[in-house]
Protein backbone atom coordinates (compact mmCIF):
# COMPACT_ATOMS: atom_id res chain seq x y z
CA UNK A 1 0.00 0.00 0.00
CA UNK A 2 1.00 3.53 -0.52
CA UNK A 3 0.98 6.44 1.84
CA UNK A 4 -1.38 6.48 4.79
CA UNK A 5 -2.45 9.20 7.19
CA UNK A 6 -0.78 7.75 10.28
CA UNK A 7 -1.57 8.60 13.89
CA UNK A 8 1.32 10.38 15.58
CA UNK A 9 2.52 9.00 18.92
CA UNK A 10 4.59 11.94 20.06
CA UNK A 11 8.34 12.17 20.34
CA UNK A 12 9.86 14.64 17.89
CA UNK A 13 13.54 14.00 18.53
CA UNK A 14 13.98 11.53 15.70
CA UNK A 15 14.19 8.43 17.88
CA UNK A 16 11.64 5.65 17.77
CA UNK A 17 9.36 6.36 20.75
CA UNK A 18 9.42 3.71 23.47
CA UNK A 19 6.30 1.57 23.60
CA UNK A 20 4.90 2.94 20.34
CA UNK A 21 6.46 0.77 17.66
CA UNK A 22 5.90 -2.95 17.95
CA UNK A 23 8.49 -5.18 16.30
CA UNK A 24 7.36 -8.40 14.63
CA UNK A 25 3.89 -8.35 16.14
CA UNK A 26 4.95 -9.08 19.71
CA UNK A 27 5.88 -12.41 21.23
CA UNK A 28 2.51 -14.11 21.55
CA UNK A 29 2.57 -17.82 20.77
CA UNK A 30 1.54 -18.68 17.21
CA UNK A 31 1.23 -22.13 15.70
CA UNK A 32 3.81 -22.55 12.97
CA UNK A 33 3.40 -24.67 9.85
CA UNK A 34 6.56 -26.03 8.26
CA UNK A 35 6.25 -26.11 4.44
CA UNK A 36 6.86 -29.34 2.60
CA UNK A 37 9.91 -29.64 0.38
CA UNK A 38 9.21 -27.82 -2.91
CA UNK A 39 8.54 -30.00 -5.96
CA UNK A 40 11.57 -28.48 -7.70
CA UNK A 41 14.49 -26.54 -6.16
CA UNK A 42 13.67 -22.98 -5.15
CA UNK A 43 16.22 -20.17 -4.89
CA UNK A 44 15.93 -17.99 -1.81
CA UNK A 45 16.61 -14.43 -2.96
CA UNK A 46 16.27 -12.42 0.25
CA UNK A 47 18.26 -12.81 3.45
CA UNK A 48 18.56 -11.12 6.83
CA UNK A 49 17.41 -7.51 6.97
CA UNK A 50 20.24 -4.96 6.81
CA UNK A 51 17.98 -2.42 8.57
CA UNK A 52 17.65 -1.83 12.31
CA UNK A 53 14.43 -0.84 14.09
CA UNK A 54 14.25 2.95 14.29
CA UNK A 55 16.51 3.61 11.29
CA UNK A 56 13.64 5.61 9.75
CA UNK A 57 13.62 7.90 12.83
CA UNK A 58 9.83 7.96 12.90
CA UNK A 59 7.39 9.14 15.53
CA UNK A 60 4.41 7.08 14.47
CA UNK A 61 2.73 3.98 15.82
CA UNK A 62 2.64 0.67 14.03
CA UNK A 63 3.92 -2.87 13.96
CA UNK A 64 7.27 -3.28 12.24
CA UNK A 65 7.78 -6.76 10.80
CA UNK A 66 11.56 -6.73 10.90
CA UNK A 67 13.00 -9.36 8.57
CA UNK A 68 9.89 -9.58 6.40
CA UNK A 69 10.12 -9.24 2.61
CA UNK A 70 7.02 -8.70 0.47
CA UNK A 71 5.76 -7.40 -2.89
CA UNK A 72 8.46 -8.51 -5.35
CA UNK A 73 8.92 -7.70 -9.00
CA UNK A 74 11.51 -8.91 -11.54
CA UNK A 75 12.93 -8.05 -14.96
CA UNK A 76 15.33 -9.82 -17.35
CA UNK A 77 18.15 -8.23 -19.35
CA UNK A 78 17.34 -8.42 -23.09
CA UNK A 79 21.08 -8.47 -23.86
CA UNK A 80 21.87 -11.32 -21.44
CA UNK A 81 19.18 -13.82 -20.48
CA UNK A 82 21.23 -14.99 -17.49
CA UNK A 83 21.04 -11.52 -15.91
CA UNK A 84 17.94 -10.73 -13.86
CA UNK A 85 17.11 -8.02 -11.33
CA UNK A 86 14.43 -8.36 -8.66
CA UNK A 87 13.16 -5.78 -6.16
CA UNK A 88 11.00 -5.95 -3.02
CA UNK A 89 9.87 -4.24 0.19
CA UNK A 90 12.13 -4.91 3.17
CA UNK A 91 10.73 -4.80 6.73
CA UNK A 92 7.04 -4.17 6.13
CA UNK A 93 5.05 -1.87 8.40
CA UNK A 94 1.50 -2.76 9.42
CA UNK A 95 0.22 0.70 8.52
CA UNK A 96 1.85 1.46 5.18
CA UNK A 97 5.10 0.97 3.32
CA UNK A 98 8.36 -0.57 4.52
CA UNK A 99 11.56 0.62 6.17
CA UNK A 100 13.20 0.44 2.77
CA UNK A 101 13.56 -1.44 -0.49
CA UNK A 102 16.14 -3.95 -1.60
CA UNK A 103 17.15 -5.37 -4.95
CA UNK A 104 19.08 -8.45 -6.00
CA UNK A 105 20.73 -9.42 -9.25
CA UNK A 106 21.49 -12.81 -10.75
CA UNK A 107 24.01 -13.70 -13.43
CA UNK A 108 23.15 -17.40 -13.69
CA UNK A 109 19.53 -17.35 -14.78
CA UNK A 110 18.02 -16.97 -11.32
CA UNK A 111 19.73 -19.80 -9.45
CA UNK A 112 21.75 -17.50 -7.15
CA UNK A 113 21.26 -13.84 -6.19
CA UNK A 114 23.26 -10.97 -4.69
CA UNK A 115 21.46 -8.23 -2.72
CA UNK A 116 21.93 -4.51 -3.31
CA UNK A 117 20.44 -1.18 -2.11
CA UNK A 118 19.64 2.26 -3.49
CA UNK A 119 19.02 5.31 -1.24
CA UNK A 120 15.25 5.55 -1.61
CA UNK A 121 14.63 5.87 2.15
CA UNK A 122 16.63 6.75 5.26
CA UNK A 123 17.21 3.10 6.14
CA UNK A 124 18.87 2.43 2.77
CA UNK A 125 21.12 5.49 2.89
CA UNK A 126 18.79 8.27 1.78
CA UNK A 127 19.25 11.70 3.31
CA UNK A 128 18.54 15.36 2.68
CA UNK A 129 21.67 15.71 0.54
CA UNK A 130 20.64 13.14 -2.06
CA UNK A 131 16.94 13.94 -1.86
CA UNK A 132 16.11 10.69 -0.09
CA UNK A 133 15.07 11.90 3.36
CA UNK A 134 12.01 9.65 3.45
CA UNK A 135 11.01 7.41 6.35
CA UNK A 136 9.45 4.68 4.23
CA UNK A 137 9.39 3.29 0.71
CA UNK A 138 7.01 0.96 -1.11
CA UNK A 139 5.68 -0.26 -4.49
CA UNK A 140 9.06 -1.32 -5.98
CA UNK A 141 9.13 -1.93 -9.76
CA UNK A 142 12.00 -2.69 -12.13
CA UNK A 143 12.43 -2.79 -15.92
CA UNK A 144 15.38 -3.46 -18.23
CA UNK A 145 15.80 -1.29 -21.34
CA UNK A 146 16.87 -2.30 -24.82
CA UNK A 147 20.50 -1.43 -24.08
CA UNK A 148 20.64 -3.33 -20.77
CA UNK A 149 19.99 -0.29 -18.56
CA UNK A 150 17.79 -1.18 -15.58
CA UNK A 151 15.30 1.28 -14.03
CA UNK A 152 14.09 0.86 -10.45
CA UNK A 153 11.07 2.94 -9.38
CA UNK A 154 9.49 3.39 -5.95
CA UNK A 155 7.01 5.41 -3.97
CA UNK A 156 8.54 7.21 -0.97
CA UNK A 157 6.82 8.53 2.17
CA UNK A 158 7.79 10.95 4.94
CA UNK A 159 6.62 10.62 8.53
CA UNK A 160 4.28 13.01 10.35
CA UNK A 161 6.76 14.87 12.55
CA UNK A 162 6.52 17.98 10.38
CA UNK A 163 2.72 17.96 10.62
CA UNK A 164 2.06 16.80 7.06
CA UNK A 165 2.82 13.67 5.14
CA UNK A 166 4.68 13.97 1.81
CA UNK A 167 4.63 11.28 -0.87
CA UNK A 168 6.82 11.10 -3.92
CA UNK A 169 8.01 9.00 -6.85
CA UNK A 170 11.71 8.29 -7.48
CA UNK A 171 13.68 6.34 -10.10
CA UNK A 172 17.19 4.89 -9.83
CA UNK A 173 19.27 3.53 -12.71
CA UNK A 174 21.81 0.72 -13.10
CA UNK A 175 24.08 0.28 -16.11
CA UNK A 176 25.85 -2.85 -14.87
CA UNK A 177 23.04 -5.37 -14.58
CA UNK A 178 21.90 -4.36 -11.10
CA UNK A 179 25.27 -4.55 -9.35
CA UNK A 180 25.31 -0.80 -8.60
CA UNK A 181 22.55 1.82 -8.56
CA UNK A 182 22.65 5.58 -8.98
CA UNK A 183 21.12 8.16 -6.67
CA UNK A 184 17.36 8.16 -7.43
CA UNK A 185 15.85 11.05 -9.36
CA UNK A 186 12.68 12.54 -7.88
CA UNK A 187 9.82 12.71 -10.39
CA UNK A 188 7.27 14.29 -8.06
CA UNK A 189 6.62 14.99 -4.39
CA UNK A 190 3.48 16.40 -2.82
CA UNK A 191 2.13 17.19 0.65
CA UNK A 192 -1.40 16.37 1.77
CA UNK A 193 -4.06 16.40 0.38
CA UNK A 194 -2.19 14.73 -2.52
CA UNK A 195 -0.99 11.13 -2.43
CA UNK A 196 1.19 9.70 -5.19
CA UNK A 197 0.56 5.96 -5.24
CA UNK A 198 0.92 2.57 -6.99
CA UNK A 199 3.61 3.15 -9.60
CA UNK A 200 5.28 1.20 -12.40
CA UNK A 201 8.21 1.89 -14.71
CA UNK A 202 8.60 0.44 -18.22
CA UNK A 203 11.74 0.75 -20.33
CA UNK A 204 10.91 0.89 -24.04
CA UNK A 205 12.10 -2.35 -25.73
CA UNK A 206 12.04 -0.62 -29.13
CA UNK A 207 14.24 2.36 -28.16
CA UNK A 208 16.99 2.58 -25.55
CA UNK A 209 16.35 6.32 -25.17
CA UNK A 210 12.89 5.99 -23.63
CA UNK A 211 11.50 4.75 -20.34
CA UNK A 212 8.07 5.55 -18.90
CA UNK A 213 6.91 6.05 -15.31
CA UNK A 214 3.23 6.02 -14.41
CA UNK A 215 1.17 6.20 -11.21
CA UNK A 216 -2.03 7.66 -9.72
CA UNK A 217 -2.04 11.02 -7.95
CA UNK A 218 -4.90 11.11 -5.47
CA UNK A 219 -6.42 14.41 -4.34
CA UNK A 220 -8.44 13.99 -1.15
CA UNK A 221 -9.79 17.54 -1.36
CA UNK A 222 -11.60 16.89 -4.66
CA UNK A 223 -11.99 13.08 -4.46
CA UNK A 224 -10.21 12.30 -7.71
CA UNK A 225 -7.15 10.34 -8.81
CA UNK A 226 -5.85 10.98 -12.34
CA UNK A 227 -3.12 9.02 -14.11
CA UNK A 228 0.26 10.76 -13.81
CA UNK A 229 3.13 10.18 -16.20
CA UNK A 230 6.77 11.05 -16.70
CA UNK A 231 9.30 9.83 -19.24
CA UNK A 232 12.98 9.94 -20.03
CA UNK A 233 14.08 10.38 -23.63
CA UNK A 234 17.83 10.36 -22.91
CA UNK A 235 18.30 6.95 -21.34
CA UNK A 236 17.57 8.06 -17.78
CA UNK A 237 19.87 11.10 -17.56
CA UNK A 238 16.80 13.26 -16.97
CA UNK A 239 13.03 12.90 -16.65
CA UNK A 240 10.28 15.20 -17.89
CA UNK A 241 8.02 17.08 -15.51
CA UNK A 242 5.22 14.83 -14.31
CA UNK A 243 1.78 15.50 -15.79
CA UNK A 244 -1.72 14.07 -15.93
CA UNK A 245 -2.52 11.96 -18.99
CA UNK A 246 -6.03 10.87 -17.98
CA UNK A 247 -8.48 12.29 -15.44
CA UNK A 248 -11.51 10.18 -14.42
CA UNK A 249 -13.27 13.21 -12.88
CA UNK A 250 -14.47 13.78 -9.35
CA UNK A 251 -15.72 10.95 -7.15
CA UNK A 252 -13.48 8.63 -9.14
CA UNK A 253 -9.86 7.52 -9.29
CA UNK A 254 -7.36 5.36 -11.15
CA UNK A 255 -4.97 2.83 -9.64
CA UNK A 256 -2.60 0.08 -10.80
CA UNK A 257 -1.23 1.86 -13.87
CA UNK A 258 1.20 -0.19 -15.96
CA UNK A 259 2.57 0.48 -19.46
CA UNK A 260 3.47 -2.10 -22.09
CA UNK A 261 5.00 -1.44 -25.51
CA UNK A 262 3.96 -3.04 -28.80
CA UNK A 263 6.48 -3.92 -31.52
CA UNK A 264 5.73 -0.70 -33.47
CA UNK A 265 6.41 1.44 -30.37
CA UNK A 266 2.75 2.01 -29.45
CA UNK A 267 2.28 2.41 -25.68
CA UNK A 268 -0.67 0.88 -23.87
CA UNK A 269 -1.36 1.91 -20.27
CA UNK A 270 -3.60 -0.41 -18.26
CA UNK A 271 -5.31 0.89 -15.12
CA UNK A 272 -8.27 0.28 -12.85
CA UNK A 273 -10.85 3.06 -12.83
CA UNK A 274 -13.00 3.22 -9.71
CA UNK A 275 -16.28 5.11 -9.52
CA UNK A 276 -17.06 5.96 -5.91
CA UNK A 277 -20.39 4.85 -4.51
CA UNK A 278 -22.52 6.20 -1.71
CA UNK A 279 -24.01 4.81 1.48
CA UNK A 280 -26.50 2.83 -0.62
CA UNK A 281 -24.72 2.51 -4.00
CA UNK A 282 -21.57 0.34 -4.03
CA UNK A 283 -18.27 1.33 -5.58
CA UNK A 284 -17.72 0.02 -9.12
CA UNK A 285 -14.48 -0.70 -10.96
CA UNK A 286 -13.34 -1.42 -14.51
CA UNK A 287 -10.04 -2.19 -16.19
CA UNK A 288 -9.31 0.34 -18.94
CA UNK A 289 -6.48 1.19 -21.34
CA UNK A 290 -5.24 4.34 -23.05
CA UNK A 291 -2.87 4.38 -26.06
CA UNK A 292 -0.04 6.56 -27.28
CA UNK A 293 1.68 6.32 -30.69
CA UNK A 294 4.33 9.02 -30.03
CA UNK A 295 6.29 7.72 -27.02
CA UNK A 296 3.79 9.14 -24.54
CA UNK A 297 3.62 12.72 -25.80
CA UNK A 298 -0.11 12.35 -26.51
CA UNK A 299 -2.69 9.83 -25.33
CA UNK A 300 -6.02 8.68 -26.77
CA UNK A 301 -9.40 8.14 -25.14
CA UNK A 302 -9.84 5.22 -22.72
CA UNK A 303 -11.14 1.84 -23.85
CA UNK A 304 -12.79 -0.47 -21.31
CA UNK A 305 -11.21 -3.91 -21.07
CA UNK A 306 -13.77 -5.32 -18.63
CA UNK A 307 -15.72 -4.45 -15.52
CA UNK A 308 -14.28 -6.28 -12.51
CA UNK A 309 -16.08 -7.84 -9.56
CA UNK A 310 -13.57 -8.97 -6.91
CA UNK A 311 -14.79 -10.15 -3.52
CA UNK A 312 -11.27 -10.22 -2.08
CA UNK A 313 -9.56 -13.23 -0.53
CA UNK A 314 -10.06 -14.25 3.10
CA UNK A 315 -9.45 -17.05 5.60
CA UNK A 316 -12.43 -19.43 5.23
CA UNK A 317 -12.27 -20.43 8.92
CA UNK A 318 -11.65 -17.13 10.70
CA UNK A 319 -12.88 -14.68 8.08
CA UNK A 320 -9.60 -12.74 8.40
CA UNK A 321 -8.83 -10.64 5.34
CA UNK A 322 -6.02 -11.50 2.96
CA UNK A 323 -4.44 -8.37 1.51
CA UNK A 324 -4.37 -9.26 -2.20
CA UNK A 325 -4.25 -7.58 -5.61
CA UNK A 326 -7.98 -7.79 -6.13
CA UNK A 327 -8.49 -4.34 -7.66
CA UNK A 328 -5.37 -4.47 -9.84
CA UNK A 329 -4.90 -5.85 -13.33
CA UNK A 330 -1.74 -7.30 -14.86
CA UNK A 331 -0.82 -7.00 -18.55
CA UNK A 332 1.59 -8.61 -21.03
CA UNK A 333 2.36 -8.39 -24.76
CA UNK A 334 3.03 -11.50 -26.85
CA UNK A 335 5.56 -11.72 -29.72
CA UNK A 336 2.64 -11.47 -32.18
CA UNK A 337 1.47 -8.23 -30.45
CA UNK A 338 -1.58 -9.85 -28.91
CA UNK A 339 -2.21 -8.32 -25.48
CA UNK A 340 -3.22 -10.33 -22.42
CA UNK A 341 -4.78 -8.94 -19.22
CA UNK A 342 -5.45 -10.96 -16.06
CA UNK A 343 -7.21 -10.06 -12.82
CA UNK A 344 -9.05 -11.44 -9.80
CA UNK A 345 -12.85 -11.80 -10.18
CA UNK A 346 -15.80 -13.53 -8.52
CA UNK A 347 -17.99 -13.79 -11.64
CA UNK A 348 -15.85 -15.66 -14.20
CA UNK A 349 -17.25 -19.06 -15.07
CA UNK A 350 -20.02 -18.70 -12.52
CA UNK A 351 -23.57 -19.45 -13.63
CA UNK A 352 -26.44 -18.14 -11.54
CA UNK A 353 -29.16 -20.79 -11.66
CA UNK A 354 -31.60 -19.29 -9.19
CA UNK A 355 -31.64 -15.64 -8.12
CA UNK A 356 -30.49 -14.24 -5.80
CA UNK A 357 -27.05 -15.83 -6.00
CA UNK A 358 -23.55 -15.11 -4.77
CA UNK A 359 -20.26 -15.78 -6.50
CA UNK A 360 -18.56 -18.36 -4.30
CA UNK A 361 -14.89 -17.36 -4.60
CA UNK A 362 -12.53 -15.09 -6.50
CA UNK A 363 -10.95 -16.71 -9.54
CA UNK A 364 -8.31 -15.65 -12.06
CA UNK A 365 -9.77 -14.13 -15.23
CA UNK A 366 -7.93 -13.58 -18.53
CA UNK A 367 -8.81 -11.69 -21.72
CA UNK A 368 -6.88 -10.81 -24.86
CA UNK A 369 -6.85 -8.20 -27.60
CA UNK A 370 -5.58 -8.81 -31.13
CA UNK A 371 -6.07 -5.23 -32.41
CA UNK A 372 -3.78 -3.21 -30.19
CA UNK A 373 -6.18 -2.92 -27.27
CA UNK A 374 -9.17 -1.50 -29.12
CA UNK A 375 -11.42 -4.56 -28.53
CA UNK A 376 -11.21 -7.40 -26.02
CA UNK A 377 -12.34 -11.02 -25.87
CA UNK A 378 -14.65 -12.65 -23.38
CA UNK A 379 -12.87 -13.84 -20.25
CA UNK A 380 -11.67 -17.34 -19.44
CA UNK A 381 -10.95 -18.77 -16.00
CA UNK A 382 -7.26 -19.63 -15.64
CA UNK A 383 -7.05 -21.41 -12.27
CA UNK A 384 -7.96 -25.10 -12.45
CA UNK A 385 -9.98 -25.42 -9.24
CA UNK A 386 -13.04 -23.14 -9.36
CA UNK A 387 -14.11 -24.01 -5.82
CA UNK A 388 -11.20 -22.42 -3.94
CA UNK A 389 -10.03 -18.84 -3.76
CA UNK A 390 -7.35 -17.82 -6.28
CA UNK A 391 -5.75 -14.39 -6.00
CA UNK A 392 -2.97 -11.95 -6.95
CA UNK A 393 -2.25 -13.10 -10.52
CA UNK A 394 0.68 -12.09 -12.74
CA UNK A 395 0.69 -12.62 -16.52
CA UNK A 396 3.61 -12.90 -18.93
CA UNK A 397 4.03 -14.26 -22.48
CA UNK A 398 7.26 -16.04 -23.38
CA UNK A 399 9.20 -15.58 -26.61
CA UNK A 400 7.77 -18.84 -27.96
CA UNK A 401 4.22 -17.54 -27.42
CA UNK A 402 3.45 -19.55 -24.30
CA UNK A 403 1.12 -17.65 -21.95
CA UNK A 404 2.02 -17.89 -18.28
CA UNK A 405 -0.08 -16.83 -15.29
CA UNK A 406 1.04 -17.22 -11.68
CA UNK A 407 -1.27 -16.90 -8.69
CA UNK A 408 -1.84 -18.04 -5.11
CA UNK A 409 -4.72 -20.30 -4.10
CA UNK A 410 -6.07 -22.10 -1.02
CA UNK A 411 -6.74 -25.60 -2.40
CA UNK A 412 -4.38 -27.11 0.19
CA UNK A 413 -6.00 -25.36 3.15
CA UNK A 414 -7.57 -27.45 5.90
CA UNK A 415 -10.24 -26.83 8.52
CA UNK A 416 -7.55 -26.15 11.14
CA UNK A 417 -8.39 -22.64 12.39
CA UNK A 418 -4.78 -22.02 13.44
CA UNK A 419 -3.31 -22.25 9.92
CA UNK A 420 -4.12 -20.90 6.47
CA UNK A 421 -2.34 -23.00 3.87
CA UNK A 422 -1.63 -21.35 0.51
CA UNK A 423 0.31 -22.43 -2.56
CA UNK A 424 1.80 -20.60 -5.52
CA UNK A 425 1.03 -21.91 -9.04
CA UNK A 426 2.01 -21.34 -12.67
CA UNK A 427 -0.62 -22.01 -15.34
CA UNK A 428 0.59 -22.12 -18.95
CA UNK A 429 -1.19 -22.26 -22.29
CA UNK A 430 -0.38 -22.01 -25.99
CA UNK A 431 -3.81 -20.68 -26.96
CA UNK A 432 -5.47 -19.20 -23.86
CA UNK A 433 -8.00 -22.05 -23.71
CA UNK A 434 -6.10 -25.28 -22.96
CA UNK A 435 -4.05 -25.03 -19.74
CA UNK A 436 -1.52 -26.88 -17.65
CA UNK A 437 -0.70 -26.11 -14.02
CA UNK A 438 2.66 -26.42 -12.27
CA UNK A 439 3.10 -26.10 -8.51
CA UNK A 440 5.70 -23.40 -7.81
CA UNK A 441 5.78 -23.63 -4.02
CA UNK A 442 3.70 -24.67 -1.07
CA UNK A 443 1.71 -25.25 0.85
CA UNK A 444 2.93 -22.62 3.31
CA UNK A 445 1.11 -20.97 6.20
CA UNK A 446 -0.22 -17.59 5.07
CA UNK A 447 -1.40 -16.89 8.63
CA UNK A 448 2.23 -16.06 9.51
CA UNK A 449 2.42 -13.23 6.93
CA UNK A 450 2.71 -9.60 8.06
CA UNK A 451 -0.69 -8.12 8.82
CA UNK A 452 -0.99 -4.87 6.86
CA UNK A 453 -4.74 -4.35 6.69
CA UNK A 454 -4.86 -8.06 5.96
CA UNK A 455 -2.37 -10.91 5.66
CA UNK A 456 0.10 -9.47 3.19
CA UNK A 457 2.57 -10.95 0.71
CA UNK A 458 2.18 -8.05 -1.74
CA UNK A 459 -0.22 -6.44 -4.17
CA UNK A 460 1.67 -8.14 -7.01
CA UNK A 461 4.36 -10.71 -7.84
CA UNK A 462 6.98 -11.04 -10.59
CA UNK A 463 7.00 -13.31 -13.64
CA UNK A 464 9.38 -13.22 -16.62
CA UNK A 465 10.95 -15.59 -19.16
CA UNK A 466 13.92 -16.34 -21.39
CA UNK A 467 12.91 -18.12 -24.55
CA UNK A 468 10.31 -20.63 -23.39
CA UNK A 469 11.69 -20.81 -19.84
CA UNK A 470 9.67 -19.01 -17.17
CA UNK A 471 10.95 -17.58 -13.89
CA UNK A 472 8.56 -16.93 -11.01
CA UNK A 473 9.58 -14.31 -8.43
CA UNK A 474 7.33 -14.27 -5.38
CA UNK A 475 6.96 -14.06 -1.60
CA UNK A 476 6.12 -16.92 0.74
CA UNK A 477 6.00 -17.36 4.51
CA UNK A 478 8.47 -19.08 6.83
CA UNK A 479 7.90 -20.97 10.08
CA UNK A 480 9.64 -18.19 12.03
CA UNK A 481 8.03 -15.12 13.60
CA UNK A 482 11.35 -13.27 13.44
CA UNK A 483 11.63 -13.94 9.70
CA UNK A 484 8.04 -14.26 8.53
CA UNK A 485 8.54 -14.08 4.77
CA UNK A 486 11.17 -14.46 2.08
CA UNK A 487 11.45 -13.63 -1.60
CA UNK A 488 11.89 -16.74 -3.70
CA UNK A 489 12.73 -17.42 -7.34
CA UNK A 490 12.01 -20.50 -9.40
CA UNK A 491 13.41 -20.94 -12.93
CA UNK A 492 11.09 -23.33 -14.79
CA UNK A 493 12.58 -24.69 -18.03
CA UNK A 494 10.25 -25.18 -20.98
CA UNK A 495 11.00 -28.91 -20.85
CA UNK A 496 9.59 -29.16 -17.32
CA UNK A 497 6.44 -27.33 -18.40
CA UNK A 498 6.08 -29.52 -21.49
CA UNK A 499 6.44 -32.69 -19.43
CA UNK A 500 3.75 -31.49 -17.06
CA UNK A 501 1.49 -30.60 -20.01
CA UNK A 502 1.63 -34.19 -21.23
CA UNK A 503 0.32 -35.40 -17.85
CA UNK A 504 -2.28 -32.91 -16.64
CA UNK A 505 -4.34 -30.38 -18.58
CA UNK A 506 -7.70 -28.66 -18.46
CA UNK A 507 -9.81 -26.46 -20.70
CA UNK A 508 -11.32 -23.05 -19.95
CA UNK A 509 -13.86 -21.88 -22.50
CA UNK A 510 -14.73 -18.15 -22.74
CA UNK A 511 -17.75 -17.17 -20.65
CA UNK A 512 -19.86 -14.07 -20.26
CA UNK A 513 -19.55 -12.88 -16.66
CA UNK A 514 -22.57 -12.63 -14.42
CA UNK A 515 -23.27 -9.06 -13.29
CA UNK A 516 -23.65 -9.29 -9.52
CA UNK A 517 -26.61 -7.73 -7.77
CA UNK A 518 -27.97 -7.45 -4.27
CA UNK A 519 -25.70 -8.67 -1.48
CA UNK A 520 -23.14 -9.90 -4.01
CA UNK A 521 -22.76 -6.40 -5.50
CA UNK A 522 -22.58 -4.86 -2.03
CA UNK A 523 -19.76 -7.21 -1.04
CA UNK A 524 -17.85 -6.45 -4.24
CA UNK A 525 -18.32 -2.73 -3.66
CA UNK A 526 -17.13 -2.99 -0.07
CA UNK A 527 -14.00 -4.84 -1.15
CA UNK A 528 -13.23 -2.19 -3.78
CA UNK A 529 -13.72 0.51 -1.16
CA UNK A 530 -11.52 -1.33 1.32
CA UNK A 531 -8.74 -1.74 -1.24
CA UNK A 532 -8.70 1.69 -2.86
CA UNK A 533 -6.12 4.13 -1.50
CA UNK A 534 -7.79 7.45 -0.84
CA UNK A 535 -9.08 9.26 2.25
CA UNK A 536 -12.80 9.95 2.42
CA UNK A 537 -12.18 13.56 3.37
CA UNK A 538 -9.11 15.67 4.12
CA UNK A 539 -7.57 14.79 7.45
CA UNK A 540 -9.26 11.41 7.75
CA UNK A 541 -7.93 7.92 7.35
CA UNK A 542 -9.05 5.97 4.31
CA UNK A 543 -12.44 4.36 4.72
CA UNK A 544 -11.10 0.83 4.98
CA UNK A 545 -8.79 1.84 7.84
CA UNK A 546 -11.72 3.03 9.93
CA UNK A 547 -13.51 -0.33 9.63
Amino acid sequence: MGALALAACGGGDGAAPTGCIVVNGGTAAMPLFVPADPPVPLAQVSGASPFAPGCGRESVCGTLYLGSEVEPYVSINPLDATNLVGVWQQDRWSNGGAQGLLSAFSTDGGRTWTARQAPFSRCSGGNAVNGGDYARATDPWVSFGADGTAYWMAMVITDLRSGGEITGMRVSRSTDGGDTWGVPITLIQDPNPYTNDKNAVTADPTSASYAYAVWDRLDASTATGPVYFSRTSDGGDSWEQARSIYDPGTQAQTIGNQIVVLSDGTLLNLFTEIQYGTATIPDEASLRVIRSTDHGANWGAPVTVSPIYPLGAYDPESGAAIRDGSILGTIAVAPDDSIWVAWQDSTIGWVCITAPCMGPEDRVALVRSTDGGQTWSSAVRVNSDPDVQAFTPAVHVAADGTIGVTYYDLRDNTSDPDTLLASHWLATSADGTNWTEQLISGPFDLAIAPNALGLFLGDYTGLTSAGGDFLAFFAQTNADLADRTNIMALPLPAAVIAAKSAQVSYRSAPTQPVVPSGEWALRVGENIRRQRHIPDRPGQLPGYLRR
